[in-house]
C-alpha cells in the first residue's frame, strides 16, 4: 500500500473525502515514479501539530502541514514485497479548514494543496532555503494541482434550468400565458445547457401538454423530475426525456424538500431504475449530501446523483454556511470517486451558486427560482447569461 493515512478523532467534524486524499498521494508517487515508496500521513488537531512543531521546528504555536522525509528510504520486507519509506506529512485539519474559509476554496482543495506541500518536502524541496526556492516551489505546487485537475474533470460547470415557475405564473390564472415551452426556447438562447421540469403527480405547474411540446422543441438536453409512481413512469417512458431525476414528493409542500431517502425506497426506486435502463434513459437521484444515500446510488444502479444545496443557500450564518458547503464538498468527492456523475441542485443564487460551481466534481447545476425571479427585472434572456457569467468565471 503506497501510502498510510492516520485519521485522528479531531477529523469527524470536518467533511472531506478519504479516498481523493488517498488517490492524490498515489498520482504523486507514479507521477514522480515513486510506486515503490510509501508515504505515511497523519490529520490532526491545532494542539497535537503545535507540539510536533515546537519539538521539531523550536516554533510555537500549531502550523499547517509539517514533513518528516527519511534521510536514508527504509525497506520493509513484506513477503515478497519490497517497501521504502519515503517519509511522514501530517496536517492539521483546524488550521487547513480555516485557511479554506478565508480563501473561499473547498476543504478538500487544501488539503490537496497541503499534502502536495509536504511531499516536495520530502522530495527535498525548502521554501525557507532561499527565495529561489520558495519561487521553484510555489510554481511547481501550482502545476501539480492544474495536472492534477485536467486530469479529473475537462468539462465546465454545466447550467440547467428549472422552468417550473413560469408555469406556477400560469396555473395562478388559468390561462395559457407566460408558456414553459417559450422560456425554455429563451434559456437555451440564452446558453443554458438543459431543461429541467417536474411534472407532479397534482399538476400544479407543469402540464402533459408541456412535456410534450417540450419534448419535441429542446435542443439541448430535456431533464424530466418525477416521482416514483405508476403513472408518471409510464408517461416517462412514453415521453422519452434525455435523462429523469427521482425526487421526493409530498402534495403539501411549496417546492420539493430535502432529498429522497433511497434507503427507505430501496425497492421502488431500484424497479424504476430498471425500468428506465430497459429504455436507456439516464436516472439521476435528488438525495441530501449523505455518504449511506451516496452508497445506495450506486447500489441501485443509478447513473446520476443530485446533490441538495437547500440548506447550504439557506444557512444564516457564515459558520453553519461553511459547515453545509464542506458537506455538499465531500460528498460531490465520494460520489464522484464511486463512479456516479454529479449535479447540485436546489436554492442556489446570485450570491450562492459561485462557490458550488468551483467545485470540479460537479458538472451541471439545476436552478429555477432565482433565474425566474431575476427575470422579472431584468428579463429571462439577461438573467440566464448573468448566471452563466457566474459559473464560468467560478
Amino acid at each position: 500500500m503506497p501510502a498510510h493515512f492516520t485519521f485522528n478523532h479531531c477529523t469527524r467534524d470536518f467533511h472531506f473525502c478519504k479516498k481523493n486524499m488517498q488517490e492524490t498521494i498515489n498520482w504523486l508517487l507514479n507521477r514522480f515514479k515513486l510506486r515503490s515508496y510509501n508515504v505515511s500521513v497523519v490529520l490532526l488537531n491545532d494542539p497535537d501539530i503545535a507540539k510536533y512543531n515546537k519539538n521539531y521546528r523550536h516554533r510555537q504555536g500549531p502550523t499547517n502541514v509539517l514533513s518528516f522525509p527519511f534521510s536514508q528510504p527504509v525497506e520493509l520486507t513484506d513477503n515478497t514485497i519490497q517497501i521504502k519509506e519515503l517519509g511522514d506529512i501530517l496536517i492539521s485539519i483546524d488550521t487547513a479548514a480555516r485557511e479554506a474559509d478565508k480563501d473561499n476554496k473547498t476543504l478538500q482543495l487544501r488539503l490537496t494543496e497541503l499534502l502536495i506541500h509536504g511531499f516536495l518536502h520530502l522530495l527535498g524541496h525548502d521554501h525557507e532555503k532561499s527565495e529561489k526556492e520558495a519561487w521553484a516551489m510555489w510554481n511547481l505546487e501550482k502545476k501539480l494541482i492544474k495536472k492534477m485537475k485536467s486530469t479529473r474533470s475537462n468539462t465546465m460547470t454545466q447550467l440547467a434550468i428549472n422552468v417550473d415557475h413560469v408555469a406556477t405564473i400560469r396555473e395562478a390564472r388559468g390561462i395559457s400565458e407566460p408558456d414553459p415551452v417559450l422560456a425554455a426556447g429563451i434559456c437555451e438562447l440564452a446558453g443554458a445547457s438543459g431543461i429541467v421540469v417536474h411534472l407532479r403527480e397534482d399538476r400544479r405547474h407543469i402540464q402533459d401538454r408541456d412535456v410534450q411540446l417540450l419534448k419535441q422543441t429542446v435542443k439541448s438536453k430535456l431533464n424530466l423530475e418525477m416521482a416514483t409512481s405508476k403513472e408518471i413512469i409510464k408517461i416517462a417512458l412514453d415521453l422519452n426525456p434525455d435523462m429523469v431525476t427521482l425526487v421526493p414528493e409530498k402534495r403539501q409542500e411549496l417546492t420539493t424538500e430535502g432529498g429522497l431517502d433511497i434507503i427507505s425506497n430501496e425497492k421502488k426506486i431500484r424497479k424504476t431504475i430498471e425500468k428506465m435502463s430497459k429504455a436507456n434513459i439516464p436516472v439521476s437521484i435528488f438525495i441530501d449530501p449523505d455518504a449511506e444515500q451516496i452508497e445506495a446510488a450506486v447500489d441501485v444502479g443509478a447513473t446520476f446523483v443530485e446533490l441538495h444545496t437547500g440548506c447550504y443557500c439557506d444557512a444564516v450564518t457564515e459558520k453553519d454556511r461553511n459547515k453545509e458547503f464542506h458537506l455538499i464538498e465531500s460528498s460531490a468527492e465520494l460520489a464522484f470517486d464511486s463512479g456516479l456523475r454529479v449535479n447540485a441542485g436546489h436554492g442556489l443564487d446570485y450570491l450562492t451558486t459561485s462557490r458550488v460551481a468551483a467545485l470540479d466534481t460537479i458538472e451541471e447545476l439545476s436552478i429555477g427560482h432565482a433565474i425566474i425571479t431575476r427575470a422579472v427585472f431584468v428579463g429571462l434572456d439577461q438573467a440566464v447569461r448573468e448566471m452563466l457569467d457566474i459559473i464560468y468565471s467560478s
